[in-house]
């Protein structure tokens, strides 16, 4: 039996434990994950009858690996496609139609997250959730995990990393592993640079009429990156209903990232309705937010000392590892990994 443990539930974590299931026949594969839900940055919150996502949006058609996971492999009851286009603004928040586009854009009516309950749901994977992991201890040529309450899980053959680079490279950094390698790998994580997103969640009552499902500011030089219409997508807003998911840029993010929420959301609010142009925006009826302080790499990590890692059954992974900030690109990761796993093992 081939002990496997994983932390963080992603799509990358998700992907590969769908490969080991069906590549590594008799493997024993345990996943921490330490918030109460899966998919990692592509989540979905429910308000009601809505639903609405409110980190990763959808997942692009741009891998055919992907694409034959999504369609062929997984069950698509209730896969939608967002039909309308993606437009873009400038500085000044003029809106301008954008580029005409082939690619798909997928969800699902009950959530962006069915992705990877649906991978995890096909395989034997046992998915613990709310369990923080704190340590990690290489000894006697296998993995252990310590978690927030002291308990052990383990012991691991193989051990894969799926938590954003800057956690992981903190969990390296403060490992139990007497090994040259631990301090290097745990520096070319933390290499990797990442932007901050804070996200506000505007919803109203009265339909908005657009010819465009989001809007995207290409040039980095507004305070909004992002404005998504969640109605585009069936199943997941009312008729009648706008819920618009209000992506800050970097800049923004990172200088106003703990100031208080009220705040954030309502000047957040006021700079959507300039931009799309609709005043009553100002006044959403009910609105939600999160902060994503990692929320999209913007490279990838060194090649080198990932593959030595290997060499002990050490397997980080994800879009950062990918080098590729698309949900696509850590799903196609995941995948990849768990298949190299299944040769080494």
């Amino acid at each position: 039996m081939t002990r496997i443990g994983v932390v963080g539930a992603g799509g990358a974590a998700a992907a590969a434990c769908y490969a080991l299931d069906r590549t590594v026949p008799d493997a024993e594969l345990t996943v921490v994950e330490k918030s109460g839900g899966v998919c990692g940055r592509a989540a979905t919150r429910r308000r009601g009858p809505i639903r609405y996502e409110y980190g990763a949006n959808y997942v692009k058609s741009a891998d055919e690996r992907v694409v034959e996971l999504l369609t062929e492999h997984l069950d698509t009851d209730g896969l939608v496609d967002v039909a309308e286009p993606i437009w873009t603004f400038d500085r000044e928040g003029e809106v301008s139609p954008g580029r005409e586009s082939d690619e798909h854009k997928w969800s699902y009516r009950r959530g962006i997250t069915q992705i990877a309950k649906r991978l995890f749901g096909a395989t034997e994977a046992a998915v613990h959730r709310r369990t923080r992991i704190e340590t990690l201890r290489r000894g006697d040529g296998v993995w252990t995990l310590v978690d927030d309450d002291g308990e052990e899980w383990g012991p691991f053959d193989v051990l894969l990393l799926n938590p954003p680079a800057p956690q992981t490279a903190t969990l390296l950094a403060d490992a139990e592993w007497d090994d040259p390698l631990r301090e290097r790998l745990a520096e070319a994580v933390d290499a990797v640079p990442y932007r901050t997103i804070w996200t506000a969640v505007l919803g109203y009552e009265f339909a908005l009429d657009r010819p465009y499902y989001a809007l995207v500011n290409p040039g980095k030089d507004h305070g909004i990156g992002w404005i998504a219409r969640e109605e585009c997508k069936p199943g997941h807003v009312p008729d009648g209903e706008s819920v618009l998911v209000v992506q800050a840029s970097h800049e923004w993010s990172v200088e106003r990232y703990d100031d208080p929420p009220e705040r954030n959301v309502a000047d957040l609010a006021a700079m959507t309705a300039d931009v799309i142009g609709e005043d009553r925006l100002r006044a959403p009826d009910w609105s939600d937010h999160q902060g994503w302080r990692y929320a999209l790499p913007e490279g990838r990590v060194a090649a080198g000392p990932l593959e030595d890692a290997a060499d002990h059954g050490l397997y980080p992974l994800g879009d950062w590892v990918a080098g590729e900030a698309r949900l696509h690109a850590a799903l196609r990761n995941g995948l990849e990994t768990g298949e190299r796993i299944a040769l080494a093992v």
